[in-house]
């Protein structure tokens, strides 16, 4: 286990308007903001289109599925880290009767518009949290 005190040095809050690429979006704004570390700390929104993955087996490493839809969706949360200029998110939808969701890939392009706020994280070790997993 690792832990690590930070304080939040700002935060940003990125608009993603309709037919944008949520992740894509989130990449530009990490990048146009020059952040380096960050927790996302919401978003919300609705999709006309999902791509995630999810695991699918016990192992290690995990085998993996990656569903996508062109079903439009509510996004009922976006959150995960920014480590090292690289974002890694997670989002949850839901539809008229379930909720699910996985690790954010490309293909997930906003319906009316999706909101993210993302924290600034003062400076914190990355050596560490990037040997916990590579694909950070």
């Amino acid at each position: 286990m690792i832990s690590k005190s930070t304080t939040i040095r700002r935060v940003i809050m990125i608009r993603i308007n309709p037919d944008e690429d949520i992740l894509l979006s989130i990449r530009k704004a990490v990048k146009d903001n020059d952040i380096g570390n960050a927790v996302i700390l919401a978003g919300f929104g609705s999709v006309r289109s999902s791509h995630f993955h999810v695991v699918t087996s016990p192992e290690l490493p995990p085998a993996e599925a990656y569903p996508e839809s062109d079903q439009p969706l509510d996004v009922i949360g976006i959150q995960g880290l920014v480590i090292d200029g690289r974002v890694h998110a997670h989002i949850t939808f839901s539809d008229e009767r379930n909720g699910f969701g996985g690790h954010l890939e490309e293909g997930c392009r906003a319906l009316t518009f999706t909101v993210v706020a993302v924290g600034e994280m003062s400076d914190i070790d990355v050596a560490q949290w990037d040997a916990v997993n590579k694909k950070f």
